[in-house]
């Protein structure tokens, strides 16, 4: 909705101008069809619509570190950057990572929506192709496999990433002491 919201902009503001509010000056006035360009009307519906999933699972991250970090930091004698630049943020990373990795990935594949603003992407391009040659399956079957190899390929690094930032946080349960002398002899 978004998209085609953006994209329909100038019916609702058929002129846009940038400046000061409540009656101030225009700094910048411009026609809303030039500015919002079907490009532009992509980039505003995805980013919007990803900044506010994004800013909800980083407030999670945040939110799950103890609140006693707080209290030690401060007790060292942290001031707020340090805070969270040294001990909240590389903390967090753990937790918003595989959120945020799944974003990007379903972000990636949201992208075939754009294909509605008949802006060149991936599906776009097939479906003009498919459109010349009439071999729409095979056409939608390459596209697939396409966006299949990018989210694979996300998916990789988003697992390092993921490796990297758990690193001395043990997932897996602990055998006890009984056990591993059992299986060592």
């Amino acid at each position: 909705m978004q998209l085609i919201f953006w994209y329909n902009i100038a019916a609702l503001y058929p002129v846009i101008a940038f400046g000061l509010p409540f009656g101030g000056p225009s700094l910048a006035l411009g026609s809303a069809n030039v500015l919002i360009t079907p490009l532009c009307a992509a980039l505003l519906g995805l980013s919007l619509n990803e900044a506010a999933y994004m800013a909800e699972i980083i407030r999670g991250g945040i939110g799950s570190v103890d609140k006693g970090q707080y209290d030690a930091a401060r007790a060292l004698g942290m001031n707020g950057t340090q805070l969270m630049g040294l001990v909240i943020l590389p903390q967090a990373m753990r937790v918003v990572l595989p959120p945020t990795g799944n974003q990007g990935i379903s972000m990636l594949k949201g992208t075939s929506l754009v294909s509605v603003l008949a802006i060149s992407d991936l599906l776009y391009s097939a479906q003009i192709i498919y459109s010349n040659n009439y071999q729409t399956i095979p056409l939608l079957i390459v596209a697939s496999l396409w966006y299949l190899l990018m989210t694979t390929i996300l998916s990789f690094f988003q697992t390092k990433l993921e490796r990297r930032y758990g690193r001395g946080f043990d997932t897996a349960p602990r055998r006890s002491r009984r056990s591993k002398t059992r299986t060592a002899s």
